[in-house]
């Protein structure tokens, strides 16, 4: 059964109208973010709102119905992150003034990786790295409820 559109727009209110595994804004993608399931329907989940995300084509292309990664540091098998179940802000945060996601534990390392949320093994030139630039040069990035982490600038 299709997912009504009344529960969409409550799934990209609940966002914040932003992808819920890399934090780009939908209000700046030429199409509507896709609500996903975070456990697949080909792996016995369910259309329940609990079982929903809002994602944007990027990472719900990567995603596809993958529910785990592999941690770079441990080598390890770790489930990827799941916006119902965790913070963001506890698996990851923002480098070089927003243009790069860390991942700080195992799933937010092995998501980072899982989806490449860095564009690291596509290093073409219109980049998610390059497009976030242009975002912190207008101001609209990274997102408000997330701190500019100036650590290290990337």
């Amino acid at each position: 059964m299709p997912i009504r559109d009344a529960a969409k727009q409550a799934i990209r209110e609940r966002a914040g109208y932003l992808c819920e595994y890399c934090h780009s804004p939908e209000r700046l993608s030429a199409n509507r973010f896709t609500v996903e399931h975070i456990i697949p329907q080909s792996l016995g989940g369910s259309d329940d709102l609990a079982n929903l995300a809002l994602a944007c084509r990027r990472c719900n292309e990567r995603r596809y119905n993958f529910v785990a990664g592999i941690d770079p540091d441990t080598q390890e098998i770790v489930p990827i992150f799941n916006p119902r179940q965790q913070s963001w802000k506890e698996h990851f945060v923002w480098r070089g003034q927003g243009i790069v996601i860390e991942g700080t534990t195992p799933i937010g390392r092995a998501t980072c990786l899982r989806l490449d949320l860095n564009d690291t093994r596509y290093l073409e030139n219109d980049s998610i790295r390059e497009t976030r630039r242009f975002w912190i040069k207008t101001g609209i990035h990274p997102p408000a409820d997330d701190p500019r982490q100036d650590e290290d600038r990337l």
